[in-house]
């Protein structure tokens, strides 16, 4: 049966939200001010800890019917793939500049399906030379370009890359894990494992307080914890942490419900373009020629694989529901 036109729109719309919505996770360096990164990323998962204990206190009864062992693993998922994925990601920004780790982040729904395709072969992989070939060119023009830009030095690239690279390591760990743990869930309890997952890494960067204060990484202990001083790192923590961890996920929920599969796998890739868009408005420049070419062909690539892998048969559902869902 064809899908109606307004379905398309209503969640094309809601896809381009939850990608707008992960992208602002890439923003994190920009907008510390006299902060460092590190007070940041606490204040930010302190927050995105509350917010998952209010989703236990409002999922009581859900809760109830998880385990012990289920509500561990689900705390111990939020510390990987939030906690330390948003880590990675604001310190590949940092280091390696606006392009570099969106255009790598950019390769997970294609190394998603390719996992999928390695465990249960149903593409053929000479099918996937052509869009491979994208992406590792887009790869390599985006490396060049950041490695050419005047702020960011060879070690700071290199820093840049590793960074990237375990970003994307944490995120293909969580998503398999978390795929897995999903399946033996019991009924109507995803709303409560989100909970678990956020409380999970304002819990990890809650134990890490004694650590970067102890290192002296902390600069609210110097410039002070108070609103008049600290106002914009709260509110922009806030900001992320609902529309990353909440808004995101539930507008992903309402997209998937809209759109075929083939579809919303291809829109994924939109979080790498408004990552970058959003990273070089902070740097207030356009792309140069290297950025654009890289990050278009690691564009081309996602949109070319995702069609191939999708249209051939139900690959791994992780493609599409990569982001811990949240109630609708």
């Amino acid at each position: 049966m064809p899908i109606a036109y307004s379905n398309i729109m209503t969640g094309t719309i809601f896809a381009v939200l939850a990608t707008l919505g992960w992208a602002l996770n890439f923003i994190a360096p920009y907008i510390t001010g006299e902060y460092s990164l590190y007070d940041f990323m606490l204040i930010r998962f302190l927050i995105a800890g509350v917010l998952g204990l209010a989703v236990l206190a409002l999922c009581r009864a859900q809760l109830r019917t998880l385990h012990r062992g289920q509500a561990l693993r689900a705390a111990g998922l939020g510390v990987i793939g939030y906690l330390a994925y948003s880590a990675c990601i604001a310190a590949g920004v940092m280091f390696g500049g606006p392009v570099l780790t969106p255009a790598f982040i950019g390769m997970v729904p294609v190394l998603m399906a390719l996992l999928g395709n390695a465990t249960q072969k149903t593409v053929q992989w000479r099918r996937l030379i052509a869009p491979l070939s994208c992406l590792s060119a887009g790869l390599l023009l985006s490396n060049i370009s950041s490695l050419l830009q005047p702020t960011v030095g060879a070690g700071s690239w290199l820093l840049g890359l590793v960074f990237s690279i375990a970003a994307v390591a944490l995120w293909l760990a969580f998503s398999v894990l978390n795929q897995g743990a999903l399946a033996h869930l019991p009924a109507n309890t995803t709303g409560v494992w989100s909970g678990l997952m956020m409380a999970g890494a304002g819990i990890g960067a809650l134990a890490l307080l004694p650590v970067v204060q102890g290192l002296g990484l902390l600069r609210l202990d110097t410039l002070g914890w108070g609103i008049a001083k600290a106002g914009h790192l709260y509110i922009w923590s806030l900001v992320i942490a609902l529309s990353s961890s909440v808004v995101g996920a539930w507008a992903w929920n309402a997209a998937s419900q809209r759109l075929p599969m083939v579809l919303s796998g291809q829109l994924i890739a939109l979080e790498s373009l408004f990552a970058t868009l959003l990273g070089l408005a902070f740097h207030g420049r356009l792309p140069t020629l290297l950025e654009a070419a890289g990050l278009a062909s690691v564009l081309v690539g996602v949109v070319i694989a995702m069609r191939i892998l999708l249209t051939t048969s139900p690959l791994s559902t992780a493609t599409c529901s990569c982001k811990a869902p949240l109630p609708d």
